[in-house]
């Protein structure tokens, strides 16, 4: 019994908000970590080595959305479906299937990305001169492809823990490979550019081989904590009867649930694929190779590094959704279903909206301060930031659409969103190209494709099951109300205190300022309005700041 109860501490099972909230935090702390490591590793590698890492991520993303993207969430949803229903040996030989199913596609897609590495290289650049060769994107695509190796495999230990609501584990496993992968960017691109002299091309190669290591010792961890905790799987597992469930039929369920979560990310990565290969053409003309090679940097992997803060936010509540809207389904709780739709919603608004429109306020001291002083940066970022906003939703809302198997929809949200940023891309660009700036064009066309299918799945949620959102649209409005005012503080901030300087340390003193005086004005109205308890619950609000008061006493 004591060796329970020790077990139980180590890993014990997470409601909705507690699974939400835990997610969130560790894929925060791993974005933050991936945000702040860019410091050292811009000053080593510039933008023109910027722009090959991102041409490495960008097809990696795609390549790994193929081989991995459907796995977790879809082992997490059968296992999920199958511990409500008592079906233990179904779990457990899903559980087997996917790790099959994963080191197949995984050697299949890093044979192809491998093998083919030189061709999309030239789907990129073309014809362009001037920056980055062939051969380089080539070899960096090359590397970063011995990632997909390990991913998918991971990913299934993921979904497997998070589907029995133990959400964790799984967030100090993200932690712990996003520790490793920032140990070996920075060491390892400083190691090889500036103490071995071995060129840029080569420390990107190191920078992206880090993906490869991270991965391995995520699964290394999980693999140890599922080992070591494999009575506690056992406890609840009581051997009821239950029907024969064959390989065939657990594998097609394995497939249908994957199927869609893959072509979600799938059509996520096509909007940045789409921006690899019409931005650098389409600007070049506009501002020269280098400057658009610039440009697609800081959209691919600068800015994009604290877009990543923002939709992190999404990813932490997409992780709590899935099992619980699983089991509500699989119990024909309907209502329980709606609430935690509604209820995600608001708790993304309350948590991104200001965060989104703080970093757009703060764009040009927090650029500065990351990567020194750019032309292009603070104002591509500003608006990028934005896109972030849109995503998070679109995520979450295309996610719980496909777990609700209105797959319909899926296909018809995706599409639109794509089919829209393809056709709209390049005529943006030489439309803003007269009006201002050219990139302001592409970021309008991703914040389009995603609204659509925002939208798109908005309505068919409305329709198919009956989701009221009027609720949601005043929490919503309150948030929108509550950061306006935050920006007005801001602004008269502003008159007192300068927005940005020519020194890093000063910049840092900036942002902390505004930041203190933001989160306070922003909290004081969300509690006064009752917004925070609405939106949140007050008894969730009430164990936080019981287990604050519990550490601090410690």
């Amino acid at each position: 019994m004591k060796k329970n109860k020790k077990k139980d501490k180590v890993m014990k099972k997470s409601n909705f908000m507690q699974g939400a909230f835990v997610a969130t935090l560790g894929i925060v702390i791993t974005k933050i970590l991936g945000v702040l490591y860019v410091i050292p590793f811009y000053a080593i590698i510039g933008e023109k080595g910027g722009a090959l890492y991102g041409y490495a991520y960008t097809f990696y993303l795609i390549f790994m959305a193929l081989s991995t993207a459907g796995i977790p969430l879809a082992i997490s949803k059968l296992t999920s479906e199958y511990q409500t229903l008592g079906y233990y040996d179904a779990k457990k030989h899903a559980f087997n299937i996917a790790r099959i199913i994963a080191a197949v596609l995984g050697a299949i897609c890093f044979i192809i990305l491998f093998v083919f590495a030189p061709d999309l290289a030239r789907a990129i650049l073309g014809d362009l001169k001037g920056g980055n060769t062939i051969s380089d994107v080539a070899f960096v695509i090359r590397v970063i492809s011995t990632a997909i190796i390990i991913v998918p495999t991971l990913s299934v230990y993921r979904g497997f823990f998070e589907g029995h609501k133990y959400i964790t584990p799984t967030a100090i496993s993200q932690v712990l490979e996003q520790v490793v992968r920032v140990c070996i960017i920075v060491i390892g691109s400083y190691m090889v550019l500036k103490v071995f002299n071995g060129g840029l091309t080569n420390a990107v190669g190191v920078a992206v081989f880090a993906a490869t290591a991270g991965s391995i010792a995520s699964y290394f961890y999980l693999l140890f904590k599922k080992k070591k905790n494999n009575e506690l799987f056992e406890i609840e597992e009581k051997k009821n009867k239950e029907p024969y469930i064959s390989t065939k039929a657990i594998f097609k369920k394995l497939v249908i649930y994957a199927f869609p979560l893959i072509m979600i990310d799938i059509f996520k990565s096509l909007y940045s694929l789409v921006d690899t290969v019409t931005v650098v053409r389409t600007l070049g003309p506009i501002y020269g190779t280098k400057n658009a090679e610039s440009i697609m940097s800081i959209l691919s992997t600068w800015a994009a590094k604290f877009n990543m803060i923002i939709v992190s936010v999404g990813s932490g509540m997409i992780v709590s959704l899935t099992p619980n809207i699983t089991s509500s389904l699989v119990i024909g709780d309907l209502d329980d279903v709606r609430e935690k739709i509604n209820q995600s919603m608001q708790v993304l608004g309350i948590l991104i909206i200001p965060m989104t429109v703080g970093l757009s306020f703060l764009s040009q001291p927090v650029y500065t301060l990351f990567y020194g002083k750019s032309h292009f940066g603070p104002a591509v970022f500003s608006f990028n930031i934005y896109a972030a906003l849109f995503l998070s939703f679109f995520t979450v809302m295309i996610t719980v659409t496909q777990v609700l198997k209105n797959y319909k929809t899926v296909f018809i949200s995706l599409f639109s969103g794509v089919i829209l940023k393809s056709v709209l891309n390049i005529p943006l660009m030489h439309l803003f190209n007269k009006l201002g700036e050219a990139y302001y064009g592409c970021i309008i066309a991703t914040i389009i494709g995603y609204l659509a299918s925002f939208i798109i799945c908005l309505i068919s949620l409305h329709v198919t099951y009956k989701v009221n959102y009027k609720d949601t649209f005043i929490q919503l409005i309150k948030i929108i109300i509550g950061t306006i005012i935050m920006v007005l503080s801001l602004m008269i901030v502003k008159l007192i205190v300068p927005i940005s300087s020519n020194s890093r340390v000063l910049n840092l003193a900036i942002i902390i300022i505004y930041t203190l005086i933001g989160i306070i004005v922003y909290y004081i109205y969300a509690s006064k309005t009752g917004l925070i308890n609405h939106v949140l619950s007050s008894n969730f609000t009430s164990k936080i700041k019981r287990r604050l008061k519990r550490e601090k006493a410690k």
